[in-house]
């Protein structure tokens, strides 16, 4: 299995409840929300940040390594 690392795209495997990262007010990150990975802390923690299509960051959190799934867009490996 391949280790998550900086630059890498991730999504969420549960729903948090956050605050938006520039208004501060409540949102849901919902599981499967996609974001990027851009900093890896000791113990697989991981600083993942969230924006949409424009490129405008709505929300950065901590998440910890089982609240990922790394996503692929190259084959990984072949059977």
């Amino acid at each position: 299995m391949k280790k998550i690392k900086d630059l890498d795209l991730v999504a969420l495997l549960e729903d948090i409840t956050t605050s938006h990262y520039e208004t501060g007010e409540q949102i849901i990150l919902y599981q499967g929300q996609v974001g990027t990975v851009v900093m890896e802390y000791d113990d697989f923690v991981y600083e993942v940040e969230f924006s949409d299509s424009y490129g405008q960051t709505y929300a950065m959190e901590t998440l910890k390594g089982n609240q990922l799934m790394l996503l692929h867009s190259d084959l990984v490996s072949v059977a």
